[in-house]
């Protein structure tokens, strides 16, 4: 990440559910915010059939997870979260989505997006990844490029909302860390972390994930001068000297 510590003017966050930004990213966002960044949450899905209890309705599911996911993001120092409340666990990467996703990002004109990797199917011996996160990935980056930035593509988002095309400069994909190329150091908000994990009791039940979080970001860490981490894939899609021309230098880019 070189020496000087990168931290965005904005970053947007596009996942699936509720608690997977806190699983993947919460550290780097809330390490972010602390900055002074600006953090939007984009959540695709209310996650309204992840609570398997008996009696439980969609609607009740995803009022209790919405408001889980509100605290999660308080505690992190998000501006704002953003719930498309698409259908969870039939999440399709649709040229709607990404239309929906496309807005988001033009009214947010975040400097930086984090989504995770649509490739990822194997996760480990004992999960398979869900495939809301593979739609969402997909979707989030279908639309950060080239969509996005694309002024006659989509361009009733501008005629109706006044939303313009954005280019994002840069994408964090959420990436296993032997195939990143970018580490984030959490050990300032390896705590809060855990912390906005811990709000989304519904998922949570009786586990501490206080152990197994430390568990993985030092695994992440490892052979770096950190103690806990996230890893990324980064591809800058605007080069610094056009960024600067548009939007000023920012230092550690």
């Amino acid at each position: 990440m070189g020496a000087t510590f990168y931290v965005p003017e904005s970053a947007m966050a596009i996942t699936a559910h509720p608690d997977d930004i806190e699983f993947s990213c919460a550290g780097t966002l809330a390490r972010w915010a602390r900055a002074g960044a600006r953090i939007s949450y984009v959540l695709c899905t209310s996650g309204d059939v992840g609570i398997a209890e008996p009696g439980m309705t969609h609607a009740r599911a995803a009022e209790i997870r919405e408001e889980e996911a509100r605290e999660a993001a308080r505690i992190a120092g998000a501006a704002e979260i953003i719930f498309l409340r698409e259908p969870d666990g039939m999440l399709e990467a649709t040229l709607n989505l990404r239309k929906r996703l496309v807005r988001e990002i033009r009214r947010f004109r975040p400097e930086v997006l984090i989504a995770g990797d649509p490739t990822i199917v194997w996760s480990g011996s004992d999960y398979i990844n869900h495939p809301d996160h593979r739609a969402a990935a997909q979707a989030a980056l279908d639309a950060a490029f080239p969509a996005a930035g694309q002024p006659n593509l989509f361009e009733e988002i501008e005629r109706e909302e006044g939303f313009k095309a954005h280019k994002v400069r840069k994408v964090y994909a959420n990436i296993w860390s032997g195939q990143a190329d970018a580490y984030v150091s959490i050990d300032e908000t390896i705590d809060i972390k855990i912390a906005a994990l811990k709000a989304h009791k519904s998922q949570m039940g009786e586990w501490d994930p206080s152990d197994s979080i430390r568990q993985w970001a030092s695994e992440n860490a490892k052979g770096k001068e950190m103690q806990y981490a996230e890893s990324y894939k980064v591809v800058k899609l605007v080069d610094d000297a056009t960024w600067e021309k548009y939007h000023g230098n920012i230092p550690g880019h």
